[in-house]
């Protein structure tokens, strides 16, 4: 039998080979750490979570992603299974201990016996003749590996800048003035209703905050990064702040459902930490990814009610983002049109998020493994979340103006009914897991 190499060792290509391997194709994962590290790896542990430790809402009745979660999980995803094992508490979310949950991820594939991992870099693309191929080298794909691409496609790699939030340690967080307490008091999975750890401010704080922000000393960006844009929906506080005094409150320092317990009322804006290991001894500052130097940073995150003496077990870092134009590039089933024995997965595809890119590893994974085994390929109904998100980065959104995207129901075709619009998310998640069901039984029975 055929065999298939993965290249790449994130989220994505651990999701590929495991279900290559449970299909019974044996797979060759291909990771360059820890011989070669990149600018944002801290270990050479596969799967390592390189900035939050969020896989984001695990409601699938009116969240998106949350939706994304049940599908993977009704799918085996190895990246699900090792996520819901290492859970922390997080509210509404789905947050994991990043230590745990990548070493799970190892662990089960370096059980796996039709799976070997190989520790050295790929600097070309496989060669037709040596079998289908995944590519899914994530944002940080190393500069070798890049060339080859651009040089195979035509097409310059399009680039975004992504940034990492600060971690404080818990025992240095001043808890006369900060308290537990989630959004509305709203438990999610691991959790109690009080996962998060709020610092308030009052307007006068707030303002002396932005006007930090906004003079704080940043790192200059290297010639060849200026002109690369970043992602909307991961932006460097400092970029929010300089779109208006109030952007930060209405975003990631937005007051609503929390009460100051010292006064019993909302508080003009808050900053929220959420726990990062099973320990409970590392909080990261949701939503605090910058570019500001390190001084800049412990000198304003420190001006922070409650953290005033937080000590930080790592500050905040930006780095840049590679993703191909898979509109143009890709066909529906992820091949590469011009080398179609090639398929790519993951963020390197212009998906943006952790699930979201274990998520096209998965069908990434699926579709080499019916390819190899001469079974009919049958990709996700549109009406599914992974159908919708494979739907988007092969063929539904523009070539001309392709950008990182994480999975929302917009992306889902609109319910054939007219229906109230509290009751829309639901009525789209239930068609989602209906026909989910339907088409994984309708590849059963062909394969």
């Amino acid at each position: 039998m055929s065999r298939v190499h993965v290249i790449g060792g994130g989220l994505a290509g651990s999701e590929a080979a495991w279900q290559l391997a449970k299909a019974g194709v044996a797979v060759t994962l291909h990771e360059m750490r820890p011989v070669r590290g990149t600018d944002a790896h801290k270990t050479g542990t596969l799967a390592e979570l390189v900035c939050s430790n969020s896989f984001r809402s695990d409601d699938a009745m009116n969240n998106a992603v949350g939706l994304l979660h049940e599908e993977m999980r009704r799918l085996g995803s190895l990246i699900m299974t090792a996520g819901d094992a290492h859970k922390l508490p997080a509210g509404g979310a789905l947050a994991v201990d990043r230590d745990g949950f990548a070493g799970a991820v190892e662990a089960a594939l370096g059980a796996e016996p039709l799976v070997t991992i190989s520790r050295q870099e790929v600097e070309g693309l496989p060669a037709a003749d040596d079998g289908l191929a995944i590519i899914a080298t994530g944002p940080l794909t190393s500069a070798p590996l890049a060339a080859a691409i651009r040089d195979a496609t035509g097409e310059d790699a399009l680039a975004f800048f992504d940034a990492i939030a600060p971690i404080a340690y818990k025992e240095s967080i001043n808890f006369d003035i900060a308290w537990f307490q989630s959004r509305y008091d709203k438990p999610g999975p691991g959790g109690t209703g009080a996962d998060y750890i709020n610092c308030p401010l009052d307007e006068a704080q707030y303002e002396a905050f932005i006007d930090a922000i906004l003079d704080g000393e940043g790192h200059d960006f290297k010639e060849w990064e200026r002109s690369t844009p970043y992602f909307e929906g991961c932006l460097p506080i400092e970029v929010m702040a300089s779109r208006g005094r109030e952007t930060l409150r209405f975003g990631p320092m937005k007051p609503v459902g929390l009460t100051d317990p010292r006064t019993g009322q909302q508080p003009h804006a808050v900053v929220q930490l959420r726990q990062d290991n099973a320990l409970g001894t590392l909080f990261n500052m949701v939503g605090f990814q910058t570019k500001l130097t390190y001084g800049a940073q412990k000198r304003i995150f420190q001006s922070i009610p409650g953290l005033e003496e937080a000590e930080f077990a790592r500050l905040g870092g930006l780095h840049r983002n590679t993703f191909i134009n898979s509109p143009k590039l890709l066909d529906t089933e992820l091949r590469l049109k011009a080398k179609p024995h090639i398929r790519f997965a993951g963020q390197i595809t212009g998906c943006e998020g952790y699930v979201e890119s274990a998520a096209v590893g998965l069908m990434a994974g699926r579709l080499a493994a019916a390819e190899v085994l001469s079974q009919p390929i049958q990709v996700p109904p549109p009406t599914t979340a992974m159908g919708a998100l494979l739907n988007h980065i092969t063929s539904g959104a523009d070539a001309t103006t392709f950008q990182p995207m994480n999975i929302n129901f917009g992306l889902f075709p609109s319910l054939e009914q007219k229906i109230k619009k509290r009751e829309r998310k639901p009525a789209m998640a239930r068609r989602a897991l209906a026909d989910l069901d339907h088409w994984q039984k309708q590849s059963a029975h062909a394969a």
